[in-house]
């Protein structure tokens, strides 16, 4: 098991052993019918190269099946890749299902075809911030990182 994930010894608040900070655990999904993932292996590398752990479910995934991924692999965000227009009904059940799983801690963040009127929508709803086609690696490193180190340190 790796850090923070069990396995007895001390740890470090932060889930790491003594010392070291666990690195930031990542889930990212491409929920539904799309099965274009080129954007999300960029995003995924991105990623990785800031320094976080990154899983990814493959394509076609159902939102059971992300956030049954989400709980067996702890993570910290859920990311979804979405480039269908069903964007709003599979948020909506992902943030249920998030919720009645007690995943509540976990940050939920999307990207893709996203229409800009739906921002509000969907953070509304509990996801934490929507970036959309061409954002900035480093801008949604900085993001999770911020938010997840932040709510660490509460």
């Amino acid at each position: 098991m790796g850090p923070g994930r069990g396995g007895g010894g001390h740890r470090h608040p932060s889930g790491g052993p003594l010392g070291v900070p666990r690195r930031i655990r990542v889930l990212m999904a491409k929920p539904g019918l799309d099965g274009h993932d080129r954007g999300v292996k960029v995003v995924i590398q991105g990623l990785r190269d800031a320094g976080m752990e990154v899983i990814y479910t493959g394509l076609r995934q159902t939102v059971d099946q992300i956030v049954a991924a989400a709980t067996q692999e702890n993570v910290d965000v859920i990311g979804l890749s979405i480039l269908s227009g069903a964007y709003m009904g599979v948020a909506r059940k992902l943030m249920a299902r998030v919720k009645e799983e007690g995943l509540g801690g976990v940050l939920v963040i999307m990207g893709g075809n996203i229409l800009e009127k739906h921002v509000p929508e969907l953070k509304a709803i509990g996801v934490a911030e929507v970036f959309r086609h061409h954002a900035d690696l480093g801008e949604i490193a900085r993001f999770i990182r911020g938010r997840v180190q932040g709510a660490a340190a509460r």
